[in-house]
């Protein structure tokens, strides 16, 4: 073939573009393999954070949750889990920010008595005020919190943090009046869902 030629030109063009595309569609089927595991470990580091369950390595994370239940009653999706003599209910939640969905994971005690944790899953929030919903300072607050007539409450004043177990009661965030009412919302709307499932106070 002529490499000055026209069909030369065209037939080159054509198989360095093939190879191109194919290299890159390789890639992309090994990123998004990759991608979706990460996804997976995420949630599942998540569910076992919110029900306050110790893990150190991936492998931990995969032994344990290999444990997870899923069951459904009366239309609530719970996952749940027997770890030293107790048991332990996570469910997945989500709810309307001021910039789109919050998506979380809330963890229960089996009595329904006390939030386990909350860990956040997804949001768009803004970085640096509603953003800081997935600042360990924030999410600690729900650590073992005790649930007072069916809800957390959200203190009217914002703060660094109440850690108090007993005072069902979590800080506002400074400067993000809407996110923490929209995650007050997600967080009381799911416990409605769960104590009557639970046995807990409503």
């Amino acid at each position: 073939m002529n490499k000055q030629g026209f069909g030369y030109t065209v037939v080159f063009t054509f198989v360095v573009a093939f190879i191109f595309v194919a290299l890159l569609a390789g890639a992309n089927a090994m990123t998004v393999e990759q991608v979706r595991f990460n996804q997976q470990i995420r949630r599942q580091r998540a569910i076992l954070t919110a029900m306050n369950i110790p893990y150190d390595t991936e492998e931990q994370v995969a032994e344990i949750f290999d444990m997870v239940e899923e069951l459904e009653s009366n239309g609530v999706t719970l996952l749940q889990l027997e770890f030293e003599g107790d048991t332990r209910y996570a469910k997945e939640v989500s709810g309307s920010g001021v910039w789109g969905t919050i998506r979380a994971v809330l963890g229960v005690q089996g009595n329904g008595e006390r939030l386990l944790g909350l860990e956040i899953l997804e949001h768009n929030e803004t970085p640096g005020l509603g953003g800081r919903i997935d600042e360990d300072w924030f999410t600690r607050q729900f650590r073992e919190k005790l649930i007072i007539n069916g809800s957390i409450q959200f203190n009217e004043q914002p703060g660094e943090g109440d850690f108090d177990p007993d005072s069902g009661r979590v800080d506002r965030i400074t400067g993000a009046t809407g996110t923490s009412t929209s995650m007050r919302r997600i967080i009381n709307n799911s416990l409605e869902e769960l104590l009557p499932v639970l046995g807990g106070e409503q």
